[in-house]
């Protein structure tokens, strides 16, 4: 059974889901989530947990992510994207120069007003249900963190091209249209790449047609402690603790607090655990029953 992280090299207009369902035909493995939604415009990587892996997916979403980000100036979209539908125009008479001074009140921890077109529930539905009914309902704002907002380069005279790291639940196509506002002309998003998630980059990415074509698409996974490789490793020698915890107990041992990515003695990665209080209890376990 295919157990493992492939980083997948999001295409254009599809869905994280699509992408999902056409790995499941690929590895055959129903068993596969992905960590951190993409829309359908964006394009870069998308982290895809398979088999027993997929219970990796909880940690991934608390990793910051990198985007590169196309800014264009002087209009104003119902979903803050150049997919919408258009709302205001206005010349742009902001220069590079003015780009670079306004984007200082968008680094470190802000708030964010999250749109109307997204996934957050109100009530029990989806503001994005909402918005395609023609409703808007007010949003409270959200505290997020830009840890870096840099301008690459100026593509046009109303168009930019930004690296944003930032926090999770941050919505970059928001970040462009609360800049363009800051502007006086309005903005929003064209395009966006993203080139980190969940500790993985572009280059550790395959795409969806290398995925259909390689002779054995299990071969692409990575290993699922992989993504803990910044955890310090606990080998279990003892066979009796080793059997604790696989039965879900804690295994008493001393020493200082602390998380471990654990293995038995025969290698096999067995859990992501904490030593606490004397005793090493279960975080999650990734072994196979």
């Amino acid at each position: 059974m295919a157990n493992g992280i492939l980083i997948i090299d999001k295409p254009a207009d599809w869905t994280s889901h699509d992408v999902v369902a056409k790995l499941r035909g690929i590895l055959h493995e129903r068993r596969i989530g992905h960590a951190g939604t993409l829309d359908p415009m964006a394009t870069g990587v998308l982290p895809v947990f398979v088999g027993r892996a997929t219970r990796a997916v909880e940690f991934a979403a608390e990793r910051e992510k990198e985007y590169i980000a196309t800014l264009s100036l002087g209009m104003t979209t119902d979903t803050q994207d150049s997919t919408g539908a258009l709302l205001t125009t206005h010349e742009v008479t902001a220069s590079r120069q003015d780009v670079e001074a306004v984007l200082g009140q968008f680094r470190g921890e802000i708030l964010q007003i999250p749109p109307m077109y997204s996934a957050i529930k109100r009530q029990g539905q989806k503001l994005y249900e909402l918005a395609r009914r023609g409703q808007e309902v007010e949003r409270d704002p959200r505290p997020i963190t830009i840890y870096e907002l840099e301008l690459l380069e100026q593509l046009s005279p109303a168009d930019y091209r930004l690296r944003v790291l930032c926090s999770k639940g941050t919505y970059v196509r928001t970040l462009c249209h609360d800049i363009g506002q800051a502007l006086g002309c309005g903005g929003c998003l064209s395009a966006l790449r993203r080139t980190r998630s969940a500790g993985f980059a572009l280059e550790d990415a395959v795409t969806l047609e290398q995925a259909a074509a390689a002779e054995d698409p299990a071969s692409l996974l990575l290993p699922v402690d992989a993504y803990f490789s910044d955890t310090p490793i606990l080998l279990l020698t003892d066979a009796k603790a080793e059997k604790r915890l696989r039965n879900g107990n804690p295994v008493p041992m001393d020493g200082p607090d602390e998380t471990f990515r654990v293995y038995s003695a025969g290698q096999e990665f067995l859990a992501l655990a904490r030593r606490s209080a004397g005793r090493l209890t279960t975080i999650k376990s990734f072994f196979e029953v």
